[in-house]
């Protein structure tokens, strides 16, 4: 269990040093997970389906996931403790969150027709039409 914290601290710690280091505007724990995801997909190649399920890692990784709901308790007692802060700013949280969500939609449907266009796949005229559909 202290190998597999431990080799999750170091990716955050590795990620955190390159974010900084280097000056990119990803944060570490991004670039850690990444270098984790690498790391795992390198080690797992060729290994038996039962080993990787089994490693140190997997076995953190799904006891942090079991108790996750317990790591969202300080936000939500940071919501209370600021509430008349939140109040005050309601407005303009209020259009950030709008905002980012109309823009997040947005930019997933131009990747998805990007991609489509890329891959090949496009709507054709004649869709298959099913039994309930009218003529």
């Amino acid at each position: 269990m202290v190998l597999g914290f431990a080799i999750l601290l170091v990716c955050q710690l590795v990620g955190e040093m390159a974010s900084r280091g280097f000056g990119l505007p990803v944060p570490g724990p991004v670039l850690g997970l990444v270098l984790l995801v690498l790391g795992l997909a390198a080690w797992g190649r060729g290994r038996p389906d039962a080993e990787v399920r089994d490693s140190a890692v997997a076995r953190v990784g799904d006891g942090l996931l079991a108790n996750l709901g317990l790591l969202f308790v300080p936000a939500g007692v940071g919501v209370i403790q600021y509430g008349g802060l939140l109040r005050a700013q309601a407005l303009p949280l209020a259009l950030a969150l709008v905002g980012s969500t109309a823009l997040t939609l947005v930019v997933t449907v131009l990747v998805f027709v990007g991609v489509s266009r890329l891959v090949g796949h496009r709507p054709s005229d004649e869709a298959p039409r099913g039994e309930g559909d009218l003529p």
